[in-house]
């Protein structure tokens, strides 16, 4: 049992849901022969290496080693843990998880009444923000509607250092999650008081929707700061999530672009003006995993910022967290806004058609990168062509392999005329290995490898296992893997291994599962029983010869003598070694 899943339900689990559907949702996949496949998710590369099959209902690639099943593919891919990606495939086929307690190991810590608590603040700011007169001018000054509000649940804190703490502080144990969600601040003296107060409130929601950090605003230009977000608790970190990506993807159920702007309420002004694409990061640069999670969500990311200095800089690290991830397919591009201009101000000028446009016309990064990196160099000279070149090639040798990198360091060379020689990038350049039959493999890993791609075939194989007296790594463990897959008629591949899930043998049996995740199934059996004889033959070779010393020693007892006649009548001929 998984904390306190039952091994049961996730078998059933395993069994509703088809690998194959819950990658393609997210990664395109292609048909190859038997199974699936595509560029990998998790690192970039030019060729397919990543495969999924249907019979195992497994995934693996093989340039960067990642494998699976449904389960780890959300794990790996959606960065959940493992309660939460069950609850993920168990909501997408209509199941509801069950829970047990009196598990041995140590429960993943519950966090529901955290997320209760969140969500119940968030009640508490929006129930607040009818009756206050100067946060409803300000809504209707920005010409925030009652749908978007609605929509974001835009809610008020009052004044007051306790308001929070006593609508739902009313225990040391609600006290102690308020002060866990972030909720509260203490002062010097350690007295605690609300850490939002007078300030317009947007909750930040995660990929299910859960309230699970709060930005706040101030109303009046001399208040400071302007915004206030969340401390980083343990459901919030600032640097991995966005605000409205929820309601973006609840809108968009096919997403082309996305665009990423600085603040709560230019998000919420693009959304209410009919372009649901917005989103924004929380107080902080573009991280890698905003920007993981911007190209996961469309393919045409725009990163829309002000036009003076401190825009540019943002922008300049977009632009760096984003090379190592626009692998073919993905683009990058930059709006700057006219001074004293944004998203907010421009949309109410100019409307939805006339932003949309400027999104159209928004510059290539391949444009705004050169720009940015000839800006001040004397491209005349040849001093000055050589150092947009020395700029140049660190950043052009973090793109992934591909169209895109080889074109940029052809702009390159006709730019400053120097040879576009790049640094071999290791993240980006990842030798695909396919598998080998029996690649310096024993007999026992062989056959578990097989039996792993195939389960069923343990219905065949006779008890008592005539293997189990070979003295060999591994034939425990075989001989367990048969008596799981009789004792569970129909249990796929993911299903057996996920039964490992909590012990040392998990990631051993994950590779060899995946070294064969491609082949033809009359060809595995063949080579499974042939295992299992050979295996046979080993022991019986090695059972004679230990008798045989012992004959020569004098100490064999009756029934080895018998055991010994009946070994050399049979005359078998030694097994091939390992």
């Amino acid at each position: 049992m998984r904390g306190r899943i039952p091994d049961s339900f996730i078998d059933e689990l395993l069994v509703r849901v088809d690998i194959v559907d819950v990658i393609e949702r997210r990664v395109p996949l292609k048909k190859a022969g038997r199974e699936w496949t595509a560029c990998c998710p998790f690192h970039n590369e030019r060729s397919p290496s990543f495969y999924v099959s249907p019979t195992k209902q497994f995934f693996h690639c093989f340039g960067c080693g990642a494998h699976g099943s449904a389960i780890k593919f959300l794990m790996d891919y959606e960065r959940l843990e493992f309660p939460d990606a069950v609850e993920e495939l168990a909501q997408s086929v209509g199941l509801k998880v069950p829970r047990e307690g009196g598990n041995e190991a140590a429960p993943r810590e519950d966090k529901t009444d955290l997320y209760a608590l969140l969500d119940s603040a968030a009640q508490w700011y929006e129930s607040e923000l009818p009756g206050n007169t100067e946060a409803q001018a300000y809504c209707k000054k920005r010409g925030l509607d009652a749908e978007t509000i609605k929509r974001f649940r835009i809610g008020w804190a009052p004044a007051g250092y306790d308001g929070v703490i006593k609508s739902l502080g009313g225990s040391e144990r609600r006290m102690q999650l308020l002060n866990e969600a972030g909720m509260v601040a203490s002062s010097e003296q350690g007295r605690k008081y609300d850490r939002f107060r007078e300030r317009l409130m947007f909750p930040i929601l995660d990929r299910r929707g859960r309230v699970i950090a709060f930005g706040g605003r101030v109303l009046q230009a001399d208040q400071t700061p302007k915004y206030l977000n969340s401390p980083e608790t343990p459901l919030f970190h600032k640097g991995r999530e966005l605000f409205a990506m929820w309601q973006v993807k609840q809108a968009n159920p096919s997403l082309a672009r996305i665009v990423v702007v600085e603040g709560y309420m230019d998000v919420i002004a693009l959304h209410q003006a009919g372009l649901p694409i917005a989103v924004a990061t929380l107080g902080t640069a573009t991280t890698p995993e905003h920007t993981e999670a911007l190209f996961r969500a469309a393919p045409d990311v725009v990163f829309c910022f002000d036009g003076d200095r401190a825009g540019r800089a943002a922008a300049w690290k977009a632009l760096e967290s984003a090379l190592p991830r626009l692998r073919d397919g993905r683009q990058a591009y930059f709006l700057f806004l006219p001074d004293g201009e944004d998203p907010d101000s421009l949309i109410r000028k100019e409307g939805k058609a006339g932003f949309d446009k400027r999104l159209k016309e928004a510059t290539p990064l391949s444009e705004y990168f050169f720009g940015e990196l000839a800006h001040e160099v004397d491209m005349g000279s040849l001093d000055g062509r050589a150092r947009l070149a020395e700029r140049a090639r660190p950043h052009i040798a973090k793109l992934p392999d591909g169209a895109f990198r080889d074109l940029m360091a052809q702009e390159l060379e006709k730019r400053s005329g120097a040879r576009a020689i790049l640094a071999a990038d290791p993240a980006t350049h990842r030798a695909v290995q396919r598998p080998v039959a029996a690649q310096q493999r024993s007999l026992v890993r062989s056959a578990i490898a097989l039996l792993l791609a195939q389960p069923g075939l343990a219905d065949q194989v006779e008890r008592p296992y005539r293997f189990l007296s070979l003295d060999k790594p591994g034939v425990g463990l075989l001989a367990e893997l048969l008596d799981q897959a009789r004792a569970r008629p129909g249990i796929n591949p993911a299903m057996l291994i996920e039964h490992y899930a909590e012990r040392p043998e998990y990631p051993a049996l994950q590779k060899l599962m995946a070294a064969t995740v491609v082949g033809e199934p009359e060809i595995q059996s063949i080579e499974f029983f042939d295992a299992l004889k050979r295996m046979e033959q080993q022991a019986t070779v090695l059972r004679r010869e230990a008798l045989t010393v012992k004959h020569r020693e004098g100490t064999l007892d009756s029934a080895e003598k018998a055991e010994l006649r009946e070994l050399l009548a049979a005359r078998v001929q030694p097994a091939p070694a390992d």
